[in-house]
């Protein structure tokens, strides 16, 4: 038996209202009383709607591309040429009625929504207060941001590192020698078991010989961070403080390369007039070294003097060399210096305690309110 023909007849004007998924055919209204009854149809639903989401779906069943007046609108194209202006004006009205009503429906319901909104979620200002007070930034934190903003300022990498480090990167890459003081127990925290050749760093310097095999030379680097060492807490000891280290790489630098960039931190983080000077010193990294002090007034007013901040000196040669880079053609200088201990000269700092213990009231009184 042949089988039948589904494809409705080309002048059939609901043709395309008989879909094949299963749904209810829905007839296109094109005469009068259809037309009507479609207006009616929809006018009802849209005003039965009581929010929102049901306008939506009255308008998809009564304006969308199947609804009766959608598919007579499209149905058109299949009358006689004589029919199509009376019916094509009919379905305009209609739609435009639909239309008017859709949007006046739409205000009216946005409206309700907006006030049920301005009711049911008021908050009432005048009740107590039950939120935790607000914390307060760290010193030592705003005051690391500001050293890297100098420096970022000047064209440096601003580089991190991790707190557990290698021995090679943490001393000999920096020519520190097998029996150097700095690597003993008593000095480092070495990561169990010891023959893992693990530390918590000791310096922030590792992070520059990360930086020289990752980035090469030349190099413009400033490393702060956190570091640890074996001390025990006191007014000016702890075995947890921060450091920033910069180490610079080129072809012509020399030693008022470096004076000119410690003095500029210096004056930029305590103020025009700082007074600062060099000492001779020894460090296993940079040949010749010095320590950097800043003339510093305690804060209880018992006096003046000159206050070490950190060290400094020209690359080792044989620094360079441990990263692979010729020390004939590059040279530089680096140093390191405690954020404590520019904190204690630039705020008045006396006890390290205070900078350890978490008290806000401490964070607050500096300036670091969130």
């Amino acid at each position: 038996m042949p089988a039948r023909d589904q494809t409705p007849p080309r002048d059939d004007p609901g043709a395309s209202a008989s879909p094949d998924d299963g749904t209810a055919r829905v007839e296109p209204a094109l005469d009068p009383p259809d037309v009507d009854a479609a207006v009616e149809a929809a006018l009802t639903a849209l005003g039965a709607a009581r929010d929102l989401d049901e306008l939506k779906a009255a308008r998809l069943t009564h304006t969308g591309d199947r609804s009766a007046l959608s598919l007579g609108n499209r149905s058109i194209r299949t009358l006689e040429p004589a029919r199509r202006a009376e019916v094509g004006q009919r379905l305009g009205a209609a739609r435009a009625a639909v239309g008017r009503a859709l949007a006046e429906r739409t205000t009216a319901l946005e409206a309700e929504r907006d006030e049920r909104a301005l009711v049911e979620e008021a908050v009432d200002v005048t009740l107590p207060a039950t939120r935790a007070p607000a914390g307060a930034r760290h010193p030592l934190s705003r005051l690391q941001e500001q050293v890297a903003d100098v420096f970022a300022q000047m064209g440096w990498t601003i580089a991190d590192g991790p707190e557990v480090e290698a021995e090679w990167f943490n001393f000999d890459a920096l020519n520190f020698g097998r029996d150097h003081p700095a690597r003993q127990m008593q000095d480092t925290f070495f990561v169990d078991p010891p023959e893992n050749g693990l530390v918590l760093r000791t310096h922030t310097s590792p992070v520059q010989a990360r930086s020289l095999l990752t980035y090469g030379v030349p190099l413009y680097v400033a490393c702060p961070g956190r570091v640890f060492r074996t001390d025990e807490l006191d007014d000016t000891h702890t075995p947890v403080f921060h450091q920033v280290e910069g180490l610079a790489i080129d072809t012509d630098l020399h030693l008022g390369h470096l004076r000119g960039v410690l003095d500029h931190l210096m004056t930029t983080l305590l103020g025009p007039g700082t007074r600062t000077r060099l000492r001779p010193a020894f460090f296993p990294f940079t040949e010749p070294s010095a320590e950097m002090d800043v003339w510093f007034t305690r804060p209880d007013g018992s006096g003046s003097g000159w206050l070490e901040v950190g060290g400094c000196g020209m690359v080792n040669p044989a620094v360079l060399r441990a990263v692979g880079v010729d020390p004939q053609a590059y040279r530089g200088f680096a140093f390191g210096w405690g954020i404590e201990r520019i904190l204690q000269i630039r705020d008045g700092v006396g006890d390290m305690h205070d900078m350890v213990e978490g008290d806000v009231r401490f964070s607050r009184a500096l300036g670091g309110v969130l």
